[in-house]
């Protein structure tokens, strides 16, 4: 391992900010990147983490890790997948290689294999931010997803590992993006706009 690497390292997550998530050709233009999207995962599996009793620190680690491979080969999504093909253990030996975090491959690979309760853990929290970020989009107008919505329950819903993961699968289904500052301590319920009675 050297700083030199280490720095590098650095460097190329930072990039990842710039990478797209092909998604957005169908969504909109403010659809999320892959930071964006590797930070949530991180969020929905330390919560089903807490659900499912599973290891916390493994799972964080796994999170981060678990599209890192992006930084080289691009997201790919449902279309693009048919017509490429992703060297992901390639790109993930060359980011981590000589690293201080090059023991990271291990957890990749674990992560890829999907045996451990951790694994299922981060592919069900990959999976769960696409809805999140449907819904999102739904409630701005656009509804693509809405088109997929029997394709993804057909398709991905049976592919949850873990029931808490379907569970809040569904409950997303009825959810409203904007209720986490509508129902918080605002001006309207608390502020100086409450009704004074």
């Amino acid at each position: 391992m050297t700083l030199k690497r280490d720095i590098e390292l650095i460097y190329e997550i930072g990039c990842m900010r710039f990478v797209q998530r092909t998604w957005k050709r169908f969504l909109n233009a403010d659809f999320q990147n892959v930071s964006e999207h590797t930070l949530r995962v991180i969020w929905i599996s330390l919560i089903l983490a807490k659900r499912e009793n599973a290891d916390i620190n493994k799972i964080i680690k796994m999170a981060l890790v678990h599209d890192i491979s992006e930084s080289r080969t691009g997201d790919v999504d449902y279309l693009s997948r048919q017509f490429c093909n992703r060297l992901d253990e390639k790109a993930i030996q060359e980011i981590l290689q000589e690293t201080s975090l090059e023991d990271f491959k291990k957890i990749w690979e674990e992560y890829e294999k999907r045996e451990t309760i951790e694994a299922k853990i981060v592919k069900d929290a990959d999976n769960l931010d696409a809805n999140f970020e449907l819904k999102e989009q739904e409630v701005n107008g656009i509804n693509v997803g809405k088109q997929w919505e029997k394709n993804r329950e057909e398709k991905v819903f049976p592919r949850l590992f873990t029931n808490s993961a379907k569970e809040i699968w569904r409950a997303v289904q009825n959810s409203n993006p904007h209720d986490w500052h509508l129902n918080a301590n605002n001006r309207f319920s608390s502020g100086d706009w409450k009704d004074k009675k």
